[in-house]
């Protein structure tokens, strides 16, 4: 594992004005050095300057520098880090990934590292980031380089909208104690950059607070202080040096640099140097002075004064085309609704003048002038308004005023004022030039039953139409607009911008397909709805409108009776769920169900499956693919909620072989449940059917789409298909698309297409056009609802709690069986307190066995999800809770599977993860609880030995509990679960069981629940009344289901 960290560092100069650098360095997971005393001060745990070359290279892909090599840059620095017993201690991300914990004495030491000096500091930031999500395996960004990354995504969009000012840095020197013959000056004077923005300073308070010790921690060399930077002053001193490099090394037009040769406060600014070279002359002290001035105007004018100016621009008449006015207006901070024109005020009486001061402040006059004149070095025409002492305005050509609407009114805005635009500008009352996709069902497309109005084949024609707005125009009326040769015309009653050459574009595309009527299918209709952009729109006919609002928002559909066959009562958000999916299938549309776990996905099918069951009484075969670590969970769910449906489970080695057999069982079943490794082994099998729907639980399984079983599965042909998903994305968009390839093969482009369309786009460069479009073309296939939903949280019971059933490997039945069989030849020959002894320890043995074959075996063997079903079913769920942003808590009997737990989770997963046992000191049990507990601290997984964990403890920040294995009393468990679910909770509770299906586990678990229904009582607090069974119910009890083993 790699951990790449960085961190910004001044260079420490005599100099007055101080550059800087990035540098990165890459910390391992084991040394690279060995130690001696000319090393004692390396690093012993990062890569050297050659194998640090090799991976910037190699793994990184870093381009090289354009004035060099990557390994010119490499050089050494030095960093303050936590070291303990002469060793650095390692990241918070290593020691999260090597499972160790800190030590209780630690100190600071300075180390020496090689790094790399980063040069395009946020292109390239944003690269190693974005090739970081695609290489987790193998290497994660440092909380320094990832703070470093996310600030300067932020600084970019400041820079980026020019919120910054030409600035000059006063430097006062020393006086010489010699006397010399020629005076020289007192003062040096630095032309640079400062940026002067609101949101600059909000974003430092917030990105202070965040700020990992880390990036402060650079030292200029191995003897200096074990001093920290200032993080406030690092921070602007990176932001500043990046804004100087960025507006430096952007090319100028020649024609703008000749015009700013008069100005040399502009030309140096603009000609930074390494080594800046200082002004020093009279004539410089008396820029300084004025620029000062200007600065102070410019940050105080709207800062100190109590109200907004205001520029509300009044439209021309039809007749008088060039009368534009940009009317000047003031409004109140603490009242914006109340405005004055300064018109109006001029015009006032010295009485009602000095009323309006005690509302705007005394000093008004002055703040109002200030302010005009600040806004007239932003917008130069605002000084013909200036040249009465008394200004209210000014006048504007339709050219002038379109370059206002245009170019202007965003900047002003930008920098504090207030702009009032007409209507018609508004993205709400904007109308614009476009062709019109007037579309509607085809009307003689035959009905297909089952498939409601709209169907998979052509269905929708549509034909094009040249339209202003709203409204359609004919050629001839385009035509004129096009050659009014105006950016901004007036069109039946309504001013409206006009772009001449995409309006000749336009015009050829109409001319050229108006008499097509081109045929498309409703995902191809869709899809095109979704993707066009500001010069065409689509505008469906009544039918359509409302079959797309329905798409869009879900809560409009009709919402279903809970269906009478349905052994169960479904809250009302997932009757709406159930509603979507009978939807969708209507259309021939075929969607992803994404509810959060822990909201029911699966009551939601298994009752989509009885509605449909009960509309008639052929089989309508669904072909269910689930992890075999489900497969059981989904058999029994169904037999629970629905009996009368007849389910086949195509799984273990006594599954049908025969393609015949095979496709007569399966059209003669309600359900058929496989496995994702079957689907890919089984293909031929699967191929063979045209199944009525497909079903695919965790569909993020096939987010591949170069694996063995995402190809399979996308052979099998099926009329509907549905996935079950709560992470439809996990690290790339690419799972995003894999999932639709199998639900809308084409409807997201080919893999490729997406790529460059949408993945890099989005995931690499933010682009938020892209990002909206994609969320329009997928927005209709994705039903969501979160736990945090209102309408879910009132649906909701404050405690959900739901068993997952799992079933036995073949391991964990071959030593299961052995057991059972051995108890059986013991139990007839014992008796009293030697037979309550052998059953007690028999049960001890299986459910060891249930949980994992380590366990029972006691041989350090590998602890993995392969041999357990259990844990390759928690493994997946707690994936789920942590990338939702929750934390989880897991229950076990056993020490040793608690300390193997802690060690998968960290290993596999590299969660932050804690273990508490009845042998763990008071002292860390108390700081594991209260780092637990902490807001700051990453979603987090807390294992619990029941009895430790059981009482006394509050861990209220996880919201769901895992039962890794049973305790058969429930005020136990319930005791235990109460750790989460208690005052101070502000979310609802999940409580997942785990059972294994065909072992003592299910039986009991069905015998707690028959007694809880008659009392309570009955159940002891321990195993021991389980030993008042007879032999042959002892028997029954521990007997293997052979039919559940996988």
């Amino acid at each position: 594992m790699k951990i790449i960290h960085g961190t910004w560092i001044p260079q420490t100069t005599t100099e007055f004005i101080q550059n800087g650098a990035f540098f990165l360095w890459v910390e391992i997971d084991s040394p690279s050095i060995k130690r001696d005393e000319k090393s004692d001060k390396r690093h012993p745990g990062h890569l050297g300057k050659d194998k640090l070359s090799v991976f910037l290279n190699e793994e990184l892909k870093l381009p090289a520098p354009k004035d060099g090599t990557l390994n010119e840059n490499l050089t050494t620095k030095y960093f303050l880090l936590p070291s303990s017993d002469r060793q650095p201690l390692p990241s918070p991300e290593l020691s999260r990934y090597l499972e160790t914990e800190p030590p209780e004495a630690t100190q600071w030491q300075i180390w020496e590292i090689d790094c790399y000096h980063l040069t395009s500091v946020i292109k390239l930031l944003n690269e190693i980031h974005f090739f970081s999500l695609y290489n987790v395996a193998e290497m994660q960004l440092g909380a320094d380089l990832l703070f470093w990354y996310h600030y300067s995504q932020s600084l970019k969009s400041i820079i980026f909208k020019d919120q910054y000012i030409p600035a000059l840095k006063y430097r006062e020197l020393e006086p010489k104690k010699r006397k010399q013959k020629k005076k020289k000056p007192s003062f040096q004077i630095y032309p640079g950059w400062e940026i002067i923005s609101g949101s600059y300073e909000d974003n430092l308070t917030y990105y202070l607070e965040y700020m990992p010790l880390a990036c402060t921690s650079s030292v200029e060399k191995p003897t200096a202080p074990l001093e920290f930077y200032d993080k406030e002053t690092l921070l602007r001193h990176f932001s500043e040096c990046l804004l100087n490099k960025i507006v430096t090394e952007t090319p100028i037009p020649i024609t703008l640099e000749k015009k700013l040769t008069d100005s040399r406060l502009l030309t140096d600014c603009l000609h930074l140097r390494p080594s800046r070279l200082h002004w020093s002359d009279n004539a410089a002290l008396k820029e300084y002075q004025q620029w000062q001035t200007w600065r102070e105007k410019l940050v105080g004018a709207q800062d100190n004064s109590t109200f907004h100016l205001c520029f509300q621009l009044e439209e021309a008449s039809q007749k008088s085309p060039d009368d534009w006015y940009l009317k000047f207006i003031v409004s109140l901070k603490k009242d914006p609704s109340l405005k004055l024109e300064l018109e109006e005020y001029w015009s006032q009486s010295e009485i009602k003048k000095q009323a309006t001061k005690n509302l705007f402040g005394k000093d008004f006059e002055k703040y109002l002038l200030l302010n005009l004149g600040y806004a007239a070095r932003i917008y130069t025409s605002i000084w013909q308004g200036l040249e009465t002492d008394k200004p209210v305005g000014l006048s504007l050509t339709l050219t002038e005023a379109f370059d206002f609407l245009k170019e202007t009114a965003w900047i002003l805005e930008d920098a504090g004022y207030k702009v009032i635009v007409p209507a018609w500008w508004t993205p709400q009352g904007r109308q614009r030039a476009k062709i019109r996709l007037k579309a509607s069902p085809q009307k003689s497309a035959p009905k297909t039953a089952g498939k409601g109005y709209f169907q998979l084949e052509t269905l929708i024609q549509y034909q094009y139409e040249l339209a202003i707005g709203d409204q359609p125009i004919t050629a001839q009326e385009w035509k004129e607009l096009v050659n009014a040769k105006s950016p901004l015309v007036k069109f039946r009653g309504q001013w409206m911008e006009l772009d001449q050459n995409e309006m000749h574009k336009m015009l050829d595309f109409w001319q050229t397909h108006q008499e097509e009527k081109p045929e498309l299918t409703l995902p191809e209709f869709l899809q095109k709805a979704s993707a066009v952009g500001s010069e065409f729109e689509v505008e469906p006919d009544e039918s359509l409108r409302t079959m797309m609002a329905q798409l869009q928002d879900p809560n409009s559909l009709e919402i279903i009776d809970n269906p009478k066959k349905l052994k169960g009562t479904l809250r009302e958000y997932q009757k709406r769920g159930v509603s979507w999916i009978k939807f969708m299938e209507k259309l021939g549309l075929n969607g992803c169900l994404a509810d959060d776990m822990g909201l029911g996905k699966t009551v939601e099918v298994i009752a989509w499956l009885v509605v449909e069951k009960g509309s008639s009484k052929k089989f309508f075969s669904t072909l269910l693919i689930a992890p075999t670590s489900v497969v059981g969970n989904w058999q029994k769910e169904i037999e629970k909620f629905a009996p009368h449906l007849k389910v086949i489970v195509h799984h273990g080695s006594g599954r049908i072989q025969d393609e015949e057999e095979f496709k007569n069982i399966s059209i003669n079943s309600d359900v058929l449940i496989t496995s994702f490794a079957l689907a890919r082994k089984d293909g031929k099998l699967l191929e063979g059917i045209n199944w009525h729907r497909i079903v695919l639980d965790e569909a993020q399984n096939i987010k591949n789409p170069k694996a063995a079983q995402t190809k399979a599965i996308l052979k099998l042909s099926a009329k509907h298909r549905l996935a079950l998903t709560g992470t439809p994305v996990e690290n790339r968009l690419l799972d995003l698309w894999s999932i639709f390839n199998f639900l809308n093969p084409g409807y997201l482009g080919k893999e490729a297409q997406f790529h460059k369309n949408f993945e890099m786009p989005i995931q690499k460069e933010n682009n938020h056009v892209q990002s909206i479009v994609l969320k329009k073309l997928v927005q209709p296939f994705i039903l969501r609802r979160v736990k945090t939903d209102k309408d879910i949280i009132k649906d909701l019971p404050d405690k959900v709690e739901h068993k997952q059933y799992c079933n036995l490997t073949k391991e964990q039945a071959s030593l299961y069986e052995a057991i059972v069989q051995d108890v059986m030849e013991k139990l007839e020959n014992v008796e009293g307190i030697k037979r309550k002894g052998l059953m007690l320890s028999t049960l001890m043995k299986l459910k060891q066995i249930c949980n994992h074959p380590r366990q029972f075996l006691q041989d350090r063997s590998e602890f993995t999800p392969e041999r357990s079903q259990k844990l390759e079913r928690l493994g997946e769920m707690s994936e789920e809770v942590i990338s939702e942003g929750d934390s989880l808590l897991i229950f076990t009997q056993f020490t040793e599977i608690g300390e193997a737990l802690q060690y998968y989770f960290k290993q596999s997963f590299h969660y932050n993860c804690y273990y508490l046992s009845g042998g763990t000191p008071r002292q860390k049990r108390e700081r594991m609880i209260r780092e637990f507990q902490e807001s700051e601290t990453e979603p987090s997984v807390f294992i619990l030995s029941l009895k430790a964990g059981g009482v006394g403890i509050t861990l209220t920040k996880a919201n769901h509990v895992f039962h890794f294995d049973r305790w058969w009393n429930p005020a136990v468990e319930d005791q235990a679960t109460d750790r989460a679910f208690r005052i101070g909770q502000k979310k609802n509770v999940f409580v997942h069981k785990f059972i294994a299906l065909g072992t003592l586990e299910e039986r009991i678990d069905q015998m707690i629940e028959d007694k809880k229904k008659v009392a309570s009582a009955i159940v002891g607090s321990d195993e021991s009344w389980l030993t008042e069974l007879d032999n042959e119910s002892f028997k029954k009890l521990i007997i293997l289901n052979k039919q559940m083993v996988v």
